[in-house]
């Protein structure tokens, strides 16, 4: 069993969990990514490594309660665990002494954002941030994010922290404020918020690396769930990404694959609220 040993709430839907896994912490990198399982049934779920302490042996997952999964996710505690935890997987996002680059996170999102933006101002870089979500409720990470961002704008759709706009706003007004200063722009989130920020760069001519999130299952390139269209070829989320040149995914297949299942995905978190409500009537939980 991989133990937590650290939980927070950050909202009511976004949880925080450290979890032991030192021989995950000793090889993790920004962008990389492990997958989890709860137990012998459970349903085999990508997450992004937040952070990680080589020292203490921990990685530190955060994760927004969207399905019957991540939900059951959010019922564990300290001291409970993971029967697998695998990792880490996926190419190590590249960091480079570049000059000015801007990170963009939006949602849960911001604390995948978080390690790449760290890495990129380790490596000598002015880090330019730009955080985003529907509403206050939805942000994390403010602070860590401030910490390590020479200038960090925070929006929320609805105005109630922050500026009220899309993080494409001022990713826009920072293109055109810097222009031929900004050497790459790099965005997780939502995939439309992607989307958006790459055709918000597109007339700069700006590179924009984006971390795809698709359907995985094995995590090793061999069930096919991942795969996207990068250029007009054929590649695998989990073994060729998850970073992609943003100005030649697909989106259009790629937002259709996610919603794949999303019936079935609705079905289980139906199934699973009825559960625990018999559970709670009959008093064992």
């Amino acid at each position: 069993m991989y133990e937590i040993v650290y939980k927070e709430t950050l909202s009511e839907s976004n949880k925080l969990m450290v979890v032991i896994a030192p021989e995950v912490a000793r090889k993790a990198k920004p962008g990389q990514f492990v997958i989890v399982r709860i137990d012998e049934q459970g349903e085999r779920i990508p997450l992004t490594i937040a952070d990680y302490d080589r020292d203490a042996g921990t990685v530190t997952l955060v994760f927004q309660e969207v399905g019957k999964s991540t939900m059951h996710m959010g019922t564990l505690t300290v001291g409970e665990g993971f029967r697998d935890l695998v990792g880490p997987l996926g190419h190590p996002t590249e960091i480079d002494e570049l000059g000015t680059v801007v990170c963009i996170g939006g949602g849960v999102a911001i604390a995948a954002i978080y390690p790449i933006a760290r890495g990129f101002k380790a490596a000598g870089n002015q880090v330019l941030s730009i955080i985003g979500a529907r509403n206050r409720e939805l942000l994390v990470w403010t602070e860590r994010m401030e910490a390590i961002s020479d200038e960090l704008t925070v929006v929320t759709d609805d105005g109630s922290y922050g500026r009220r706009a899309l993080v494409t706003e001022p990713l826009r007004e920072l293109l055109e404020a810097r222009a031929g200063e900004i050497a790459e722009v790099h965005a997780v989130g939502p995939a439309p918020m992607m989307k958006a920020c790459v055709q918000t760069a597109q007339p700069f001519d700006i590179p924009v690396i984006v971390s795809l999130n698709t359907v995985m299952v094995d995590g090793t390139g061999m069930c096919g769930g991942c795969r996207v269209e990068i250029g007009g070829e054929t590649r695998f989320v989990c073994v060729d990404g998850p970073s992609f040149d943003g100005h030649l995914v697909d989106w259009d297949m790629l937002m259709a694959r996610q919603a794949f299942y999303r019936e079935e995905e609705q079905y289980a978190v139906a199934h699973w609220q009825k559960e625990c409500r018999l559970l709670a009537a009959k008093g064992e939980v």
